[in-house]
């Protein structure tokens, strides 16, 4: 998709008068307010549902900006950003004092990262300023990857959608934590614990939910479609299970990374995903998929957990518990 010069200057008007900007990036598109508009801001988290404890990550032009929004920047922040901006990688560090506390949910750290996308880097080299942005969805539900996702789930709330085409990446970005003693993925994404690592020169932690973040998306029920998903490690155990679920009257969908022989009649074989890469790319719109058919149950087999398919896995994992919380509804909003 091409949009013009005339359509990012509407969008940047937009976004200095307040209002909300829906944009591409290469992992999902965001919901973008002017980052130091507290108003501005406040209704990004009214549009989307979201609670107000939740930060929200700011999207910079260039890692020149760093120093603006944050303060006592780490080697390690320079080092990543250097090696992975413009990227799916966001870093969390100790927020700058002109960072207002609506975006940070009121904590003294900040999420920062510079998107890959084109558009969404014309967009804020244009507005010369930081725009803080979450996925252009309700919340906790699935992240949209095409304008046409943005404009379904959030209709006239939003007052300007830019079309940049599918998303690249199709899973949410990295975030590593480093205002601690170590480097700490919060979210798998799009960057790999194998990328961080040979960056940084040194082994990289993940969080395991052992103690508060202040992150986003690392709830334990998140990016959850209206039906219910069940991960199934051992392809052998899909038919079986769908067997059971059509046996108890569900409509049944099966997401896996390639197709898979002996399924029973009456089940609905969603394309099958690819390696990690492509599974990422197409997992948000298969979710999607699987709602417009009216399916109740999601049987998804993840893709090997290595690269992106660590974050593939987590995000399934995520909607699964979602599901838990929720009986007969993927949503815990």
């Amino acid at each position: 998709m091409t949009t013009s010069p005339e359509e990012i200057e509407r969008a940047v008007a937009v976004l200095r008068a307040g209002g909300l900007v829906a944009f591409p990036t290469e992992t999902v598109y965001g919901l973008g307010a002017d980052a130091a508009n507290p108003t501005a801001v406040r209704r990004v988290f009214e549009v989307k549902g979201r609670p107000a404890t939740h930060p929200l990550i700011v999207h910079l032009g260039s890692a020149a900006a760093l120093d603006h929004w944050a303060v006592d920047v780490p080697p390690a922040a320079r080092l990543l950003a250097e090696a992975c901006w413009p990227g799916p990688l966001t870093v969390l560090l100790r927020r700058s004092p002109s960072v207002p506390d609506v975006v940070t949910g009121g904590r003294d750290t900040v999420g920062l990262r510079v998107p890959a996308h084109p558009l969404a880097l014309a967009l804020l080299e244009r507005f010369s300023g930081g725009i803080a942005a979450p996925s252009a969805n309700r919340f906790g539900r699935v992240s949209p990857t095409t304008a046409a996702d943005v404009q379904a789930d959030l209709g006239s709330d939003v007052d300007l959608v830019l079309d940049g085409g599918p998303c690249q990446v199709g899973v949410e970005s990295t975030i590593v934590d480093l205002t601690g003693g170590e480097p700490e993925v919060l979210r798998p994404g799009g960057v790999s614990f194998e990328r961080l690592e040979e960056v940084l020169g040194r082994p990289v932690g993940l969080w395991l939910g052992d103690r508060d973040v202040a992150a986003p998306g690392t709830l334990p029920a998140h990016y959850a479609p209206a039906a219910r998903v069940e991960v199934l490690d051992e392809v052998s155990a899909v038919a079986e299970r769908a067997a059971q679920l059509l046996v108890a009257g569900r409509r049944v969908a099966v997401l896996a990374p390639v197709a898979l022989a002996g399924l029973p009649d009456g089940v609905v074989e969603l394309e099958p995903a690819g390696g990690p890469e492509s599974y990422a790319r197409v997992l948000y719109g298969r979710l999607r998929q699987a709602d417009r058919l009216g399916v109740e149950v999601v049987l998804a087999v993840p893709p090997e957990r290595v690269g992106v398919g660590v974050a593939v896995r987590d995000r399934l994992m995520r909607a699964a518990a979602a599901g838990r919380a929720a009986p007969g509804h993927g949503s815990s909003t």
